[in-house]
């Protein structure tokens, strides 16, 4: 069965406003089947075959003169040369949604829509599936447990087939460091660029040290810094950056990193089974994670700018996610215990009190099953991520 998409309703609303969507995201997100089943009016292309391509690179003017209707470019980004076409095309046939173009090499795409398609494009980013979503296609899902539900992750595939996520991840991880990061960033030794990887899952929810990190994975601070890039640009992991507006210097500046997906956090781990997640020395890591992971989702999925940050001081006080909704600062941690404690509450109360004059949200997200509400904090289940 496929799974209906959160995002499907702003892509429609977008339909009508610009002449190009670009949907990109990782790749098995599930970006090629949401829009051939939403989209079955329009011709499909895949860049991706070798004869498309090739006519694409070639002749780009009569590439794109065959499709007089509405056409979906699918791996566009294979063909840079189209891009500028594009242009033209769209200025030229003034056509609201009439290209979707969709990919996922987010920086190759990123570089081309920012030379040629700017202001003619609305940019999407699906990413594997949220809590929301996966509601949607099996009710009684949260009612497993915490630890199946890190283990597994979002991708469709493991939904719509029922794969083993132990036997789903080693093949995924192959495909994106043949596909992605061999042929597009030319790493020859995929060795370490494999530990690399590993190193970066064992340090979710850490302040990022460069140098640490650059030592103890054998390359330089810009390989390292450009590898991290990779990481971005095909959305297997993102930096959170702190946020230090209208607070004092003593705010610590470096960012955090998370991964888009537990499920591949916890193939890269080598945890091979749900039940090992209960006794995993950081499975509180694993846990902020998927709050970080379901903040983006939420907001990527109506169109909305992410605007999360964390929050941290030289002295220690945090915040694991503060989140801008308009002029409100919503304060979120996450913690990975089935009993609320004082405790809880420290950071979200320090931050407050340093900032009287913010208004929004503070919320705790804990592993157990019933809401709260204290003083001056709510204290939430994991199964109501869907609504932060």
């Amino acid at each position: 069965m496929i799974i209906a998409r959160q995002m499907e309703q702003a892509i429609r609303e977008m339909l009508s406003k610009f002449p190009i969507l670009l949907i990109t995201g990782p790749r098995q997100a599930g970006k090629t089947t949401m829009l051939r089943e939403m989209f079955k009016d329009y011709q499909y292309v895949n860049l991706e075959f070798s004869a498309n391509r090739a006519f694409a690179e070639e002749d780009p003017v009569g590439f794109l003169r065959q499709y007089s209707g509405k056409v979906i470019l699918d791996e566009a980004q294979r063909v840079p040369e189209l891009f500028s076409y594009l242009q033209v095309r769209a200025d030229e046939d003034r056509e609201m949604g009439k290209y979707i173009l969709s990919g996922s090499q987010n920086f190759l795409l990123a570089d081309n829509v920012a030379q040629s398609l700017a202001g003619r494009v609305a940019i999407f980013k699906l990413l594997p599936l949220s809590q929301l979503e996966l509601l949607g296609h099996q009710p009684g899902l949260l009612d497993d447990q915490l630890e199946k539900v890190l283990f597994y992750g979002g991708y469709p595939a493991l939904f719509e087939r029922g794969i083993d996520p132990a036997a789903y991840f080693p093949s995924y991880l192959e495909t994106y460091l043949e596909r992605d990061v061999r042929s597009v960033a030319n790493i020859a030794d995929l060795g370490t660029f494999r530990n690399f990887l590993r190193l970066c899952a064992g340090r979710v929810g850490q302040t990022l040290n460069y140098q640490s990190l650059a030592v103890e994975a054998g390359i330089s601070q810009p390989t390292l810094k450009k590898w991290l890039t990779l990481l971005e640009a095909g959305f297997v992991a993102f930096q959170m950056q702190p946020y230090f507006e209208n607070f004092s210097k003593r705010i610590v500046k470096s960012p955090k990193l998370y991964f888009y997906d537990t499920g591949l956090l916890c193939h890269l781990l080598d945890l091979n089974e749900a039940s090992q997640i209960e006794h995993y020395h950081a499975k509180g890591s694993l846990f902020e994670n998927m709050v970080a992971a379901e903040l983006m989702k939420n907001r990527f999925n109506i169109f909305r700018p992410a605007s999360v940050y964390f929050w941290r001081d030289s002295n220690g006080n945090e915040v694991d996610f503060l989140v801008r909704e308009g002029g409100d600062i919503n304060l979120i941690e996450a913690k990975y215990s089935f009993t609320p404690t004082a405790q809880f509450f420290k950071g979200i109360r320090f931050v407050r009190a340093s900032a009287p004059e913010s208004t929004g949200k503070n919320i705790v997200v804990y592993a157990g099953i019933d809401r709260q509400k204290r003083k001056d904090v709510e204290v939430w289940s994991w199964k109501d991520l869907h609504n932060l």
